[in-house]
């Protein structure tokens, strides 16, 4: 038995009195974790040297870290091993609750960008929040999203240790908290480097006294506790009324002071009350806005604490401090109303003000008249991406495409303003958990016909192009694809009851569910096929399987009006048996990280189909490349790098792109195209024509209406889904076509996969650490 075998077994023993093959899964789970954590706890405890990097994130959904961090560690073949020879099944972890301290997109971003650090040698620390409750469970009742609780703690938290000597006191307006810090292991590939996430949990100041006699006393213990630990309990409270803004803003300072505390007290302890090396000492990227009242924070804090004047603390605040902007959707460009932001936060608020000051005299001293577009406190709103870019050094987007329009469109102010301070980061993903972990059997052909320097140097992935000739690779990667889709075929039937035809097409889109992502989109496409099947229109189809995952945010009814369309237009072309054996349709239930690691692999058909211009990047499209499914998407993102670096041969673009929509946003008639277009009349009008049932809840009516009438925030179909419905059913079908001469498809898919070489996170994080964090 080998050393780490020998500590699992070990482990069992001590800590829970049984042996392997009588451990429950959850017993297991905690020890192999607690003994692979012991085998790393020596690194990670080594003191940083030289400058480090410190990553704000609201989110970081980091997945199940069993698998990923055993794989980083080199240990996860011989756990496999030991269990195997106990009897018990490799897969049972699989069982374990995802940490799904994240939404999407962004959240999983911060995760790959960690694992890439430590695998790059860049030191870089996390910082977050230990939410009680993660993003919310979903199930589906009669095709509607319901949403539970995701007490994903209930399966222990091995990977964390709490210290509670490094506590800090959070101060609002109306009440202290404690900040009490829960470090993880970031696990670089190779176990060279272990950085750490650092996740602040909210617990009352006054310590919980089950002995007070006195009722009131005792009643307000009970309120002072559960009011803290409201703090950081769930993620994304619901903002639609004052109370969940409060609770949001409360959320946003917490982990950013609690942060800034600590990394401030860690500068002090070791250089004393000399400041001008703060900012050689550390970088703070802000991911998106929500960690922006970081900058009024650390100004505070070298003015109170650190005694400096305003203008050498300004500079030193704008030094360490750059941010990533995320999205050009309204909504995401965080304000705040002035009477909140001064009730919740009455200690930093004149911060702002002095923040804002500065900004009137620069834009004095620069001849601009009109300020409105750059005041930070503007008709009573506190405006937090302006504040972002004004107080830091570095603004970036993630894609080209996007950091062109923050420039050219959406922000064209501040970058007329400082276009110094403007850059590109296009994202990338770990392609260890993404790969080398989720899909073994690509990573071993892979591996098998250029080694595995890949792992770490994704460059090396172009090597593969080659052997897009050879038969014999295409046919043993189609051969891949089908085992993949077995197992995902076991996966869905044990979590969701579904039975998949794995002899058929994948066509899959999994991400968050939003009308910018267009899976409203998606859905009228297969309304049009299963139309164009019964009518005959479309003679030749190949079989296909559409897959959807996506949890809409429990406030946007919208969204939940769009999954409740899918599921009834699955359960219309599901049972009609003239149409079932040529399709399938299935959204499957709580989509995650551990679904994603399933789904992905077993596509052939990537869905990226947002329209032009409103997605920042994605990363899901990155995913889908490197496991070898082709970009079905709009030019848009990065899906424009996507294709230009893999050919757009050998992917399906359609679509209006950014410049040609600049140009009809103010003609664009849905309703021409819907009176002049029969196959959009009819897809539409499923909506209200009794095809499909919304239950009684008007969902599909205000679906409807939207689109042709357009709401009171939005014009007629804001997001141009009837504009795009031909191309998009065009491309479909030819990309359904096309899937008949498997051979010549599989040479597309491999020629993917050899091309997806620059979407590493590991490219990514080297270019933060070069270019802004001079780490």
């Amino acid at each position: 038995m080998q050393p780490f075998q020998e500590a699992i077994v070990k482990k069992l023993k001590e800590e829970y009195h049984t042996e392997l093959g009588k451990a429950t899964t959850k017993q297991l789970y905690n020890a192999v974790s607690k003994a692979a954590l012991e085998t790393c706890w020596d690194t990670w405890q080594k003191p940083v040297t030289g400058k480090t990097a410190c990553y704000l994130s609201a989110e970081f959904l980091v997945g199940r870290l069993i698998h990923s961090n055993l794989l980083n560690l080199g240990l996860l073949g011989e756990t496999e091993n030991l269990l195997k020879d106990a009897g018990i099944n490799p897969n049972v972890f699989e069982d374990v609750e995802d940490d799904a301290l994240g939404n999407g997109g962004l959240g999983r971003l911060a995760a790959c960008f960690l694992d890439s650090a430590a695998t790059q040698g860049v030191p870089l620390m996390g910082y977050g929040i230990r939410y009680r409750y993660g993003l919310f469970k979903q199930h589906f009742a009669y095709g509607c999203q319901q949403e539970e609780a995701d007490d994903w703690l209930s399966w222990g938290d091995p990977w964390s240790v709490r210290r509670d000597d490094e506590k800090v006191r959070i101060n609002f307006g109306d009440q202290s908290v404690w900040a009490v810090p829960y470090d993880m292991p970031i696990i670089g590939y190779g176990g060279k480097m272990v950085n750490t996430l650092r996740l602040w949990q909210a617990e009352a100041i006054a310590p919980f006294d089950f002995n007070l006699f006195n009722e009131q006393k005792y009643n307000d213990s009970v309120q002072q506790k559960n009011d803290a630990e409201a703090i950081s309990a769930v993620l994304y409270p619901n903002d639609d009324t004052d109370a969940g803004k409060r609770l949001r803003l409360k959320q946003q300072y917490f982990f950013s002071s609690a942060s800034l505390q600590t990394i401030f007290a860690a500068y002090t302890a070791k250089n004393g009350t000399d400041y001008s090396k703060f900012a050689d000492t550390y970088a703070v990227q802000l991911n998106d806005t929500h960690p922006t009242v970081s900058i009024p924070e650390l100004l505070r804090l070298l003015m109170t604490q650190g005694h400096l004047e305003f203008e050498p603390a300004f500079q030193i605040v704008q030094k360490t401090f750059a941010y990533t902007n995320h999205t050009i959707m309204a909504e995401a460009l965080e304000k705040w109303s002035l009477s909140l932001f001064q009730s919740v936060l009455p200690e930093v608020y004149p911060y702002v003000v002095l923040l804002q000051n500065r900004l009137s005299n620069e834009l004095v001293k620069k001849n601009i008249a009109e300020t409105s577009k750059y005041n930070l406190i503007q008709d009573g709103m506190i405006h937090m991406a302006r504040m972002a870019i004004y107080a830091t050094h570095s603004t970036n987007g993630v894609a080209k495409i996007h950091t062109e329009i923050i420039k050219n469109s959406a922000l064209p102010e501040w970058y007329a303003l400082y276009p110094e301070r403007f850059n590109n980061k296009t994202n990338g993903v770990t392609q260890r958990r993404w790969l080398a972990l989720c899909n073994r059997e690509l990573a071993a052909f892979i591996t098998d016909r250029i080694g595995n320097g890949w792992i770490t140097d994704f460059a090396q992935l172009e090597k593969l192009k080659p052997y897009a000739e050879d038969a014999a690779s295409r046919k043993q990667f189609l051969q891949i694809k089908r085992t993949k889709k077995d197992q995902l075929a076991d996966y869905m039937y044990r979590k969701d009851n579904f039975g998949l035809n794995t002899g058929n097409i994948f066509d899959i889109q999994v991400k968050r569910l939003h009308e910018y992502k267009r899976q409203l989109l998606n859905a009228f496409s297969i309304l049009d096929i299963y139309f164009g099947i019964k009518d005959g229109r479309i003679k030749e189809f190949n079989p296909t399987t559409f897959i959807f995952g996506a949890k809409a945010a429990p406030g946007y009814y919208r969204a939940k009006g769009i999954i409740k369309f899918i599921n009834e237009v699955a359960n219309l072309v599901n049972y009609d048996n003239d149409v079932n054996r040529k399709m399938q349709v299935i959204f499957v239930s709580n989509y995650n990280v551990s679904y994603a690691e399933k789904l992905i692999p077993a596509a052939d058909l990537s869905e990226q189909i947002s329209t032009a211009g409103t997605e920042a990047s994605g990363t899901s499209n990155m995913k889908f490349m490197m496991n070898g499914a082709l970009t079905l998407g709009t030019y848009d993102g990065a899906n424009i790098e996507i294709v230009q670096n893999a050919g757009e041969e050998n992917n399906y673009i359609f679509g209006a792109r950014v410049e040609d929509l600049e140009k009809i946003k103010d003609s664009y008639d849905p309703k021409k195209l819907y009176a002049e277009q029969p196959r959009i009349k009819r897809v539409m009008d499923t909506l209200i024509d009794g095809t499909l049932t919304d239950g009684g809840t008007g969902w599909f009516q205000e679906l409807y209406n939207s689109i042709l009438e357009g709401a009171s925030w939005h014009k007629p179909d804001n997001y141009y889904l009837l504009l795009d419905f031909l191309p998009y059913c065009d491309a479909r079908l030819q990309a359904n076509k096309d899937y008949a001469d498997q051979d010549a498809f599989a040479k597309k898919c491999l020629l993917n996969i050899a091309a997806a070489g620059p979407f590493t996170s590991d490219r990514t994080i080297q270019q933060y650490a070069e270019e802004i964090w001079h780490v």
